[in-house]
């Protein structure tokens, strides 16, 4: 068991399973495909990220550097808690970027999303945690791999 400390961008308190992106994730590549067909499940579909292609991410505690990618990435964010299909948290090991903020604070605002991001957790963080381990995160920014 080891836990971290990061910068709360949307709160809330959620225990659940580590899909992890060792590599910056690009949302649209990632989520476009569910997003267009308005899928309640989002598989990821970027060919070019191993970490992610075939997963599924719903409801999901996705671990990553950053996202990249196209400016609509903060749309295809929001577009994806609009549907319910989003992962449950977004845990950035650097700044998050800020495609996803807009895209997180979108949804938390329009789309009244329980979505949970927290930023700056760091390279340890992203090291330490891997696909398939149970993370618990709290309201004020401590993640704890289990």
């Amino acid at each position: 068991m080891k836990s971290f400390k990061g910068r709360v961008i949307a709160g809330g308190n959620f225990k659940g399973e580590a899909v992890v992106s060792r590599q910056g994730l690009n949302t649209l590549a990632t989520f476009q495909k569910s997003a267009l067909t308005r899928s309640k499940e989002v598989i990821g579909s970027d060919q070019n990220n191993p970490d992610v292609f075939g997963k599924k991410l719903t409801g999901k505690v996705l671990c990553l550097p950053q996202t990249i990618g196209s400016t609509t990435g903060g749309l295809v964010i929001q577009t994806v808690c609009s549907l319910k299909a989003n992962p449950a948290a977004f845990l950035f090991s650097e700044h998050i970027d800020s495609l996803a903020a807009s895209g997180i604070v979108l949804a938390k605002v329009w789309e009244n999303s329980d979505v949970i991001a927290i930023d700056l957790l760091g390279q340890e963080f992203l090291d330490t945690v891997k696909t398939g381990d149970t993370v618990e995160i709290k309201e004020d920014g401590t993640v704890t791999i289990l």
